[in-house]
C-alpha cells in the first residue's frame, strides 16, 4: 500500500502544472491552462504579465463563467439572434486566426521590404515637390478681376487669399498650401503648377471642379525620399495588408461560388 501511495503521489507531482484547477463555478473547473492562455492573449495586446494582472483575469473568468452559466440556464444562448451573433463571432476569430497564421507562414522579409523600398524609391527619382499658394473663388470673372489688382499691386497675394479665398483653411494662411508633389493636386491644378517657375503667378486663373484657381509657385526642389528605418513599420504594414487581400482573392478564386 505504501508503495501504490508513493507511485499516485508522484503521478500527483508529475502532472502538468495546467492540470491544476485555480477556481470552480458550480461545478466546472477553471485550469491554470485556461488562465495562462489568456494572459497570453492581454500580454499580446500590450499588457503585462504579473501578479496582480494574473489575480485581475482569474477574477474575470469567474464572473464570466458565473454569468454564462446564467444564460445558459436561462436558455438564452438558444434564442436565434444568440445564435447569429455566436456564428459571427465564431467566423470573426476563424478569419483572424487563418490571417494570422498565413502572415507567421508567409512572413514579409527584409528582403521584401527592401526591394518594395527601392522600387517605391525608384519611382520617385526626379520628382519634383512645389510650395504653393493658391486663392480659390467661384467664378472666372472674379478670379480674373482678383488677378489683374494683385499684378497691379492693388492687393498682396496673402491678404486676397485671406478677404476673397472660398477655401477658408489655407486663405487664413495667405493662401499658403505647403509643400507638396502635384500629383496630390487635383489634374488642372497639377499640370498649371508643373508648367510655373519658381516664384512665379499664373498668367490666368485656373479651373477645377472647386472653382477658380489664381496659383503662385514659391519654391520647387526635389523630392527627399525618407530613409528605409522612418517608413518600414507602415511599409511593412502596407505589404502585410497587400499579401492577405491576395490570399483572399486566391481564396475567393478557389472556391465554388454560385
Amino acid at each position: 500500500m505504501k508503495r501504490i501511495a508513493a507511485f499516485a503521489l508522484t503521478c500527483a507531482l508529475a502532472a502538468p502544472v495546467y492540470a491544476q484547477t485555480i477556481a470552480t463555478v458550480n461545478g466546472k473547473n477553471i485550469t491554470q491552462k485556461d488562465l495562462d492562455q489568456f494572459v497570453a492573449v492581454l500580454v499580446e495586446q500590450g499588457a503585462k504579465d504579473s501578479p496582480e494582472l494574473r489575480e485581475q483575469v482569474k477574477q474575470e473568468m469567474v464572473n464570466r463563467l458565473a454569468v454564462v452559466q446564467a444564460a445558459e440556464k436561462a436558455g438564452i444562448d438558444k434564442t436565434n439572434q444568440v445564435q447569429q451573433e455566436l456564428e459571427l463571432a465564431r467566423q470573426s476569430i476563424l478569419v483572424r486566426a487563418l490571417m494570422a497564421d498565413y502572415l507567421k507562414k508567409n512572413p514579409v522579409t527584409e528582403a521584401d521590404l527592401t526591394k518594395e523600398y527601392n522600387t517605391i524609391k525608384a519611382m520617385e527619382e526626379g520628382q519634383q515637390e512645389y510650395k504653393v499658394r493658391h486663392i480659390l473663388v467661384k467664378d472666372e470673372a472674379a478670379a480674373k478681376d482678383l488677378l489683374a489688382k494683385i499684378k497691379s499691386k492693388k492687393i498682396s497675394f496673402a491678404d486676397a487669399a485671406k478677404k476673397d479665398s472660398i477655401d477658408t483653411g489655407s486663405g487664413q494662411q495667405g493662401g499658403d498650401l505647403g509643400w507638396a508633389p502635384s500629383s496630390t493636386y487635383v489634374p488642372e491644378f497639377a499640370q498649371a503648377v508643373e508648367k510655373m517657375k519658381k516664384g512665379e503667378l499664373s498668367a490666368a486663373p485656373v479651373q477645377s471642379q472647386f472653382g477658380w484657381h489664381i496659383i503662385q509657385v514659391d519654391d520647387a526642389r526635389p523630392v527627399t525620399f525618407p530613409a528605409m528605418a522612418e517608413v518600414k513599420p507602415q511599409l511593412e504594414e502596407m505589404m502585410r495588408q497587400r499579401k492577405l487581400a491576395e490570399y483572399q482573392q486566391k481564396i475567393l478564386k478557389e472556391a465554388n461560388i454560385k
